[in-house]
């Protein structure tokens, strides 16, 4: 799979272990393009790699700006979009921002083209002027009475987005639909009926039940198979006989 068309810029970062715990954030989510708005020579690159782990790479890949305005301006030249992360909005900070989803999906939506998240210091945040020079804001969502993320978790949530949005894998499942929900109604019904529970009252309201709490539950068709199984075993044990299906 192709890297994330996407750098991470981290404008003037403190703390060399932030800087590699972003490396592993980027790493797990294959996005390979790290860019720092500052000098190398500022950081302590054996705390960069201890808490890159596995990561070094990224920072052995890492291109380094002058730490002001004008070198996140140089970092972001190559871009096509360039999106700065804030929790704060205002006159002078964007008018509103993206959820990080609405992000991704722009992104995998629009022409092809290198994109950035621009993300600020662990302290401060983006100032208004680095702010202004993002085409758009991006707002992960927060608890507002505790609003502030760790740097590289902030990272790790952008780079999950993007990553779950480019890899082009189908996740989770599809619920059966109404169709099948009756199938398996049916067919569970029947071997009810078979071991014999309905002999006097009480077969229409189960149907309705089962049919009700089936929709519901939202099974996968495995998981309809597989239960519809269990109730043909316990029809045979009660029987002695494959009963017809």
């Amino acid at each position: 799979m192709n890297p994330i068309p996407c750098a991470i810029i981290l404008s003037r970062p403190e703390d060399s272990r932030n800087i590699g715990s972003v490396c592993r954030a980027m790493m797990t989510m294959n996005c390979m393009d790290l860019r720092i708005v500052g000098r190398k020579d500022d950081y302590d690159e054996k705390q960069v790699r201890m808490l890159a782990v596995h990561a070094g790479e990224v920072w052995d890949r890492a291109r380094f700006f002058d730490p002001d305005t004008g070198g996140l301006t140089a970092a972001t030249e190559d871009c096509s979009i360039v999106a700065g992360t804030t929790r704060r909005m205002g006159q002078w900070r964007k008018s509103w921002g993206m959820t990080p989803e609405q992000f991704a999906r722009h992104l995998k939506e629009s022409p092809s083209g290198l994109a950035a998240v621009v993300f600020g210091n662990e302290r401060t945040g983006l100032t208004d002027e680095e702010l202004d020079r993002c085409s758009l804001a991006v707002n992960i969502p927060s608890n507002p009475a505790f609003p502030s993320l760790n740097l590289s978790h902030a990272v790790q949530i952008m780079t999950y987005t993007l990553f779950t949005a480019f890899d082009g894998k189908k996740r989770g499942y599809r619920p059966i639909d109404q169709a099948r929900i009756r199938s398996m109604v049916e067919s569970i019904d029947g071997d009810i009926d078979r071991i014999g529970l309905f002999k006097r009252v009480g077969r229409e309201d189960n149907v309705r039940f089962l049919s009700e709490i089936i929709a519901r539950t939202a099974f996968s068709e495995s998981e309809a198979k597989r239960l519809e199984e269990l109730f043909h075993r316990m029809a045979w044990i009660k029987n002695g006989s494959v009963p017809d299906k």
